[in-house]
Order: C-alpha cells, then structure tokens, then sequence
C-alpha cells in the first residue's frame, strides 16, 4: 500500500528544494524517491502552493458537470419509459 504524506511534509520538502537542496540529498535523507520529490515540485507549482485534493471547478465546469449529470439521468429514465410502452403496447394473442 502506498504511503500516504500530509500537505505540510509535502511543503516543507519542496521548500528545502527551494533553499537549493537537491531532490536524490532529501531522498536519501528522508526516505523519499526523488522522482516523487520532483513531481511534489511541479504539483505545488502548477497549484499555486496547494497540495489539496479537491479541484476547483470554474463556474462554467461546474454547470457542464451539472448538466451531463442530468443528460445521464433523463436519458435513463427515457429508456425505463421506452421499455414500459413496449411491454404494455404488447397485444395478448
């Protein structure tokens, strides 16, 4: 199983990468793979300094989640009534 590191352990060693540490010295120190503490950088850079799992969603990808979400519902229940007429349109011979 993967090992899991909090945010600030995460901020702290891309801090150290900043003073000019360099990631295979923090990985034979901490225990860490270099190739992770490289890509913690690129997160935290492309982040904006925010290891968060949760995304921020602009309002117009929020509204198109919205509504595929609810393009997948009515769809459902289309087919649910399109199997109704069938069965009950069935004439008893």
């Amino acid at each position: 199983m993967a090992k899991k590191y909090d945010n600030d352990f995460k901020v702290m060693i891309v801090e150290l990468l900043k003073s000019g540490i360099k990631p295979k010295q923090l990985g034979e120190e901490y225990g860490l793979n270099p190739g992770m503490i490289n890509r913690w950088k690129r997160e935290f850079t492309s982040r904006s300094g925010d290891f968060s799992k949760k995304k921020v969603l602009s309002v117009e990808s929020q509204e198109l989640k919205a509504l595929r979400k609810e393009l997948r519902n009515v769809t459902i229940e289309r087919d649910i009534l399109k199997k109704a007429v069938s069965i009950f349109s069935k004439s008893d011979l």
